[in-house]
């Protein structure tokens, strides 16, 4: 079916301004995603200097906890207040995280300014969205947006590479201090070049309606790291932590349904589309982010690659994100239709994963490389739809809370399916009793050990893995059914066409 309602007006009229401010806004998102991720190869080093090795794992979790918590408010607060000086508190939040990063002193002051960037890497996220919404017509903005998910995936394959090198050359604090200039330029840039859209209604914050959703997805992301924190999925602490983060979700429907303006308005949800493609994004962050570190240890533990190989691996899957991605955003420009990349690619993603569950010990690297493109295509085709399908969907006032809801779920489907995927690995490890001679404990075999071991043995290795890792790739392959599941139930909706270049856009207030 074609929708009715027209496609808005672009906030920017010069095609060329428009270009500028898209760069700037890419530079921010790459500086936010990339610290995500390049803090992963300087963590030994950290952790050489500050000792603690049981917390280390809360340099990332503090991050990843704050940015999740954070998306939806941000995304409100765009709505309310207007998008372009939310982007830029995110910014200014983000870079001061990065110089207390670079200067902590303790571990306890690396974890809280870790938080404190979280605060406004997930306000950068969710905001170059939104604003995309203003700036360029929906047709358009599937080719733009394809980009900006782009950014993001180069971010985390160049991550871990240049962390190593730039804390084996500059120390680790060079991975944050970086960001300080890149801040600044990305500061300078949008306030200067984006004009300001002063919304049309009062903002009413609902500040308890932004604690029990904070709280709400705090009690997740610790609920899906406590494993590492209590044991076990199951033990008495995590499910208090679980009961706490149903009564908070609970009262947060029941105060969001009565507050002028809710954070996460509730009328989002009479559209099919809005709930369906949160479903969406939950499975695919399950089956893209929260599985992309293990494909790292898998071909290591199964294959007998050197890190340094298996990390050239990724190119294959990286090609496919960027061939699916770019391809994606064209075709729904042409095309205005998005539920057919939806299922094809979770279709995709079905295919893959099986397949790697039924991979034999000894598979050749080449076959592996092909099914990695494989994961690689389906992540690009299916990454654009959802956050076009709720831009859409959603009144223009809306579309800030639209869009960091969508957000949130992927982020919170990859952060609750790397604990899930972590623990079947190790329960696969644990179950197997054999006895491998050189080997006295497997959890702590690394791939240099590994290399290091007698043919029999690191075959042995292999097929440990390899038996590990069957269930993870099943699990994985599920999550996608049920993605692609929700992307069928998806009404078959055209994007409106682009309007004529010589209308006028409408009035920006100055600054």
């Amino acid at each position: 079916m074609d929708m009715t309602r027209p496609a808005p007006v672009p906030l920017v009229a010069s095609h060329r301004q428009r270009l500028v401010i898209f760069c700037f806004l890419l530079t921010a998102l790459f500086m936010a995603t990339l610290d995500n991720q390049i803090v992963s190869t300087a963590l030994p080093t950290i952790v050489g200097e500050f000792g603690e090795l049981e917390r280390f794992g809360w340099i990332g979790s503090a991050y990843l906890l704050a940015s999740s918590a954070s998306m939806p408010i941000y995304g409100k607060l765009g709505d309310l207040f207007g998008r372009k000086y939310v982007m830029l508190g995110a910014i200014v939040l983000f870079t001061i995280g990065s110089l207390t990063c670079g200067l902590a002193w303790s571990m306890d002051s690396l974890i809280a300014s870790r938080f404190l960037q979280g605060l406004g890497g997930g306000g950068i996220m969710v905001s170059i969205f939104s604003i995309n919404a203003d700036l360029f017509e929906p047709r358009e903005r599937a080719k733009y947006q394809s980009y900006s998910s782009l950014v993001i995936m180069a971010s985390g394959s160049l991550g871990p590479l240049l962390g190593g090198t730039m804390s084996e050359l500059f120390g680790w604090r060079s991975i944050f201090l970086i960001n300080l200039p890149i801040g600044i330029i990305a500061v300078t840039g949008i306030s200067l070049l984006l004009p300001y859209r002063r919304p049309v209604r009062k903002p009413k914050i609902d500040y308890l309606g932004a604690l029990l959703l904070a709280s709400t997805v705090a009690s997740i992301v610790v609920w899906a790291d406590s494993v590492t924190l209590f044991g076990s999925l199951v033990a008495w602490q995590s499910m208090v932590v679980v009961a706490f983060g149903v009564c908070c979700a609970a009262l947060w429907v029941i105060v969001e349904s009565r507050v002028p303006e809710p954070i996460v308005p509730l009328k989002l949800f009479r559209d099919s589309t809005f709930p369906l493609f949160l479903i969406v994004s939950f499975c695919t962050g399950s089956v893209a982010i929260g599985m992309a570190q293990y494909f790292a240890l898998f071909l290591q533990t199964t294959t007998g690659l050197s890190p340094t190989v298996a990390s050239f691996c990724f190119i294959a899957t990286t090609s496919g994100i960027v061939i699916g991605s770019i391809s994606t955003g064209r075709l729904i420009s042409i095309t205005g239709r998005y539920k057919p990349f939806t299922l094809i690619g979770l279709g995709l993603n079905i295919a893959a994963l099986f397949i790697f569950s039924q991979l034999p010990v000894g598979t050749p690297i080449y076959f592996i490389l092909g099914f990695m493109l494989m994961q690689g295509l389906a992540i690009g085709f299916g990454q654009q739809a959802p956050i076009i399908g709720v831009q859409n969907s959603a009144p223009r006032e809306d579309v800030g809370a639209a869009t960091g809801a969508v957000t949130l779920m992927r982020m919170a489907g990859a952060s609750i399916a790397i604990s899930i995927y972590g623990a079947i690995v190790a329960a696969g490890i644990r179950d197997v009793g054999t006895s491998i001679p050189g080997v006295a404990d497997i959890g702590s075999l690394t791939p240099t050990m590994m290399l290091a071991l007698p043919e029999a043995s690191r075959l042995a290795v292999h097929a440990l893995y390899t038996h590990a890792f069957t269930p993870v790739f099943m699990t994985g392959s599920v999550i996608a059914i049920c993605g692609f599941i929700a992307g069928c139930m998806l009404k078959p909706v055209r994007l409106p066409p682009a309007t004529v270049a010589e209308k006028k856009p409408e009035p920006a207030a100055a600054d």
